[in-house]
C-alpha cells in the first residue's frame, strides 16, 4: 500500500488547515453575506493546490478537485452550524477535522486502488475479539467509572464547599482523562507514566496542606483521586490480561 501518498496528504491538510489559514481568512469564512463564499473558495484553494504540490502527482488532477470541492462544502456546513448562535467548540472542531480526513483517506484509497484490502481491515476489525475488549474498557472508565467513584466518596465530601469556586464539570473532565490516559499507559507497555501522572496530579494539591481548614478538601481529593486510578488500572490490567 502507498502509505507514502496518505502521509503526504495527511501533512498537506494539516499545513493548508492551519500554518496557512490566516487569522482574516478564519473570521472571513464565519461573516454573514455573500463575502464568506470569497474566503472559503480561498480557504479551500490554499488546500487544493497545498495537496497538489505536495504529493507531486502531477497527472492526477482528482487530488486539487476533490480536495477543494469537499473542503469548501465542508467548511460551509461548518460556517453554517456556527452562524445558527452556535460557537465552535471542542466536538465540532473533532467532527470537522475527522471529515476532512476521511475524505483524505478515501481519496488515498481510490488512488491507490486498495478499497478491497481496506474493507478486509475493517471487517477484521469489526470481529476481532480484541477490538470490542478494548473498546470496552474505554467506554468503561468514562461514565460508569464516574458514577462508582461518585458514589464510593459521597460520603467523605466536605459540608460548605462552594460550587462557584470551580469551572463547571471540569473534576468530571479531568477524571475522564486521567483514566483514558492510564489506560492508554498499560495498553502500550509504558506503567511508568501512571507514576508521573499521579504526581504531577498530586503537586497541585500539596500547598494546601499548609492550611489546616483546607486539608479535609485535600484528603476528599486524594480519595477521589486514588479512587479514579484504582478502577482504570484494574480494568486496564484486566482488559490486557483478556488480549
Amino acid at each position: 500500500m502507498n502509505y507514502d501518498l496518505l502521509l503526504k496528504l495527511v501533512f498537506a491538510h494539516f499545513l493548508a488547515d492551519f500554518p496557512l489559514q490566516t487569522d482574516r481568512i478564519c473570521q472571513g469564512k464565519k461573516q454573514a453575506g455573500a463575502g464568506k463564499y470569497g474566503y472559503l473558495c480561498l480557504h479551500s484553494l490554499i488546500h487544493a493546490v497545498t495537496a497538489y504540490l505536495i504529493t507531486a502527482q502531477w497527472k492526477e488532477w482528482t487530488i486539487p478537485l476533490v480536495i477543494f470541492s469537499t473542503h469548501f462544502f465542508i467548511d460551509f456546513l461548518k460556517t453554517a452550524y456556527t452562524k445558527k448562535g452556535k460557537t465552535e467548540n471542542a466536538a465540532a472542531f473533532v467532527v470537522d477535522q475527522l471529515a476532512h480526513l476521511m475524505v483524505v483517506i478515501g481519496l488515498w484509497l481510490c488512488l491507490s486502488g486498495n478499497g478491497v484490502p481496506f474493507g478486509a481491515a475493517l471487517t477484521h476489525l469489526w470481529t476481532n475479539p480484541r477490538t470490542w475488549i478494548v473498546l470496552t474498557a474505554y467506554l468503561s472508565v468514562f461514565k460508569p467509572a464516574s458514577v462508582l467513584i461518585s458514589l464510593f466518596i459521597r460520603k467523605w465530601m466536605p459540608h460548605g464547599t462552594k460550587g462557584e469556586a470551580t469551572l463547571p464539570n471540569a473534576g468530571l473532565w479531568i477524571g475522564y482523562l486521567e483514566r483514558a490516559l492510564i489506560l492508554t499507559f498499560i495498553f502500550t507497555g509504558h506503567i511508568e507514566g501512571i507514576g508521573f501522572l499521579l504526581a504531577a496530579k498530586s503537586i497541585f494539591r500539596f500547598g494546601e496542606l499548609k492550611n489546616a481548614g483546607e486539608i479535609k478538601i485535600t484528603e476528599y481529593v486524594l480519595i477521589g483521586t486514588l479512587a479514579s486510578f484504582s478502577v482504570a488500572s484494574l480494568v486496564g490490567f484486566a482488559a490486557r490480561q483478556l488480549l
